[in-house]
C-alpha cells in the first residue's frame, strides 16, 4: 500500500512551483499518494494528485484565522503517512495534527519571514520589529515538537535545529535547459521590432518593477526595445503608478501566465531582470527566476546582493546593477545589447551551470532522502 503524503498550503496558488511542479511532482514520481489542500475552485485530480479546493479567502486576516483552520479540518480527514505544510501561518495546525494523529509533520520554509515581517508595509511599522521578534521566538519553539524542517535556502536553514533541518533550495527543474539562445539567434540580432526584454513573476514594489520600467525611458530609442511583463501586480495603486510612467509605452503586458508557458517567453527574448529591492529577505534568498534565466540560457541582469553578485561572477552569467537605480539599469542594458559575445558566454555558462549543479534533480534526491529517512 503506498504511503499517503498531504501537503498543505493556505496561501500559495495551486501552481505554485515548488509545491505542486517540484515537490509533489517528485512524491508521485517516487511511488507516494498525494493530496495538496490548496485554494482552488474545485476537487479533482491533476497528474496524479489528488486536489481538495480551500475557498478563497476574503482578506489577510480572514486567511491566517480562518482559511487556516478549515486547511487544519481537512487535512485532519486525510488520515495520511506525512503532513507536510508550506505556511508560518499554519504552524499551530501543524502542531495540532502532530499531537493528534502521531504521524509525522514537516514544516517548509520559503523565507526568512522575521525578516519579512519587518518590511510588511501592511504592519504599523512601529510594531514590525516586535511582531518580528515575537514571531522569531514562536516559530523556533514550536518547530521543536515537528519532525523535520526543509529550508528553502542555506541561511534560512540556519535558523533552524541542525539535526532536524535539511536544505532544498529552489532550483529550476532540467527540463528548462534547452539550447534556446544559439550563437546564430544571438548573432543575427533582435528581428525587425528590435531586442524583448522580460520579467516574469509577482509585480510588487520591492521587487524592482518601477525601477525597470523607468528605465526604459532613458534607453537610447535606436534600441527599440519591447518589455514583456510577465505576472500580476501586487495591487491597483502600484499598478497605476507603473502605467503612468513614460517608459511603459514599451511595455507588452501578458499578466499571469501558466509556469507550463512561461519557459517559452524566456526563449524567445534576449535579456532577463531580477531587481528586487535590498530588504532583509531578499538579500539572501535564491529565486526561482534567476535559476530559470540561467537554465534557459538568458543572459540577465540582477540585484548588485553579495550572495546574488558571488553567483554570478563565479558562472559568468549575467551583470549585477543597483535595483534603485534606473540610470544604471539602462546602462547595463544598452551594454548587453551592444556586445553579443558576452551575451553568447553568458547564455552558454548559465546553462552548463544548472546542468551541473543548479538544478532540482539534485534537490529532489534531497526530498527522497528526508522522506525515506521519516518512513524509518
Amino acid at each position: 500500500m503506498h504511503k499517503k503524503i498531504c501537503i498543505i498550503t493556505s496561501a500559495h496558488p495551486i501552481f505554485s512551483t515548488r509545491i505542486f511542479y517540484k515537490e509533489a511532482k517528485t512524491f508521485i514520481r517516487i511511488g507516494y499518494e498525494v493530496t495538496l489542500i490548496v485554494q482552488h475552485d474545485k476537487n479533482e485530480i491533476k497528474d496524479g494528485i489528488k486536489i481538495i479546493a480551500l475557498p478563497k479567502p476574503k482578506n489577510r486576516f480572514f486567511r491566517i484565522f480562518v482559511t487556516s483552520w478549515k486547511a487544519f479540518n481537512l487535512a485532519l480527514k486525510q488520515k495520511a503517512n506525512f503532513y507536510h505544510f508550506h505556511d508560518p501561518e499554519l504552524l499551530p495546525a501543524g502542531i495540532l495534527l502532530k499531537l493528534l494523529t502521531l504521524k509525522k509533520v514537516i514544516y517548509d520554509v520559503h523565507e526568512d519571514y522575521p525578516q519579512a515581517i519587518r518590511t510588511k508595509l501592511w504592519l504599523p511599522p512601529f510594531f514590525r520589529g516586535l511582531i518580528a521578534s515575537v514571531f522569531s521566538s514562536f516559530e523556533l519553539l514550536l518547530v521543536r515538537l515537528l519532525d523535520s524542517v526543509i529550508a528553502a535556502t542555506d541561511d534560512i536553514s540556519h535558523r533552524f535545529p541542525e539535526k532536524k533541518t535539511t536544505t532544498i533550495k529552489n532550483y529550476p527543474i532540467l527540463a528548462f535547459v534547452r539550447s534556446a539562445h544559439s550563437d546564430a539567434k544571438i548573432d543575427i540580432g533582435f528581428g525587425r521590432k528590435g531586442p524583448t526584454l522580460i520579467y516574469a513573476g509577482a509585480m510588487a514594489e520591492k521587487r524592482g518593477i518601477y525601477e525597470l520600467v523607468k528605465a526604459l525611458e532613458s534607453i537610447d530609442e535606436k534600441y527599440k526595445v519591447t518589455l514583456k511583463l510577465l505576472g500580476k501586480f501586487s495591487d491597483k495603486a502600484f499598478e497605476r503608478r507603473v502605467r503612468s510612467l513614460k517608459g511603459f509605452a514599451k511595455v507588452d503586458f501578458l499578466g499571469r501566465v501558466p509556469y507550463e508557458e512561461v519557459s517559452e517567453h524566456l526563449m524567445a527574448v534576449d535579456i532577463g531582470f531580477v531587481l528586487f529591492h535590498p530588504a532583509p529577505n531578499h538579500l539572501k534568498s535564491m529565486p526561482n527566476k534567476l535559476f530559470e534565466y540561467m537554465a534557459t540560457g538568458l543572459p540577465f541582469i540582477a540585484s548588485n546582493f553579495p550572495l546574488w553578485k558571488e553567483i554570478l561572477e563565479e558562472n559568468e552569467c549575467g551583470l549585477t546593477v543597483d535595483p534603485l537605480n534606473p540610470n544604471q539599469i539602462a546602462r547595463a542594458i544598452e551594454y548587453l545589447l551592444d556586445h553579443p559575445g558576452v551575451r553568447r558566454k553568458m547564455s552558454k555558462n548559465g546553462q552548463r551551470a544548472v546542468r551541473e549543479k543548479y538544478n532540482w534533480e539534485k534537490e529532489s534526491e534531497k526530498l527522497s532522502e528526508l522522506y525515506q529517512r521519516l518512513s524509518e
